[in-house]
């Protein structure tokens, strides 16, 4: 797992925007809350990016984008956000892990991702990182705003 007060580790996946995200895209611009979860349609996957959805203005007034990274694909992605009326946090597709690898929260004994928020400052710094213990457990839409408060 990277080291919270440096450098947070980039990457590029394909995205439901129709382009592939890199994070160091954000830099200089925006803050980046990276939201990994297990699966879509999954149960507790389906209660928390919805929630972070509906609070994209309450992320937005924070200068703070959400991406929401999981295995898997784009076509899963869209499925999922249509079921749920999702569109305003990107999904990226991590597929072989790449991206979860490198924050440490890749489970290949399962082959999905754990669940886990890493908070980037716009200077691309590693500010925050929670791995939840039980994949059943989960930040709320709130906490994670206040995490990003803090940053001042």
């Amino acid at each position: 797992m990277p080291t919270v007060g440096q450098p947070a580790p980039d990457f590029k996946l394909a995205s439901t925007e129709g382009r592939d995200i890199s994070l160091s895209e954000f830099k200089g611009k925006k803050n980046v809350v990276l939201a990994f979860y297990p699966l879509d349609f999954s149960p507790v996957c389906s209660v928390q990016i919805p929630e972070y959805d509906q609070n994209a203005d309450a992320f937005e007034e924070v200068d703070t984008v959400v991406l929401g990274i999981s295995r898997d694909s784009v076509f899963a992605h869209k499925a999922w956000q249509e079921n749920l009326g999702m569109s305003k946090v990107a999904l990226l597709a991590d597929m072989k892990g790449e991206a979860a690898s490198k924050y440490g929260v890749y489970l290949p004994d399962k082959g999905i991702t754990g669940r886990a928020i890493f908070v980037v400052d716009k200077k691309g710094i590693l500010r925050h990182a929670h791995v939840e213990e039980k994949l059943q457990d989960r930040r709320l839409a709130q906490e994670v705003i206040e995490l990003v408060k803090s940053l001042g």
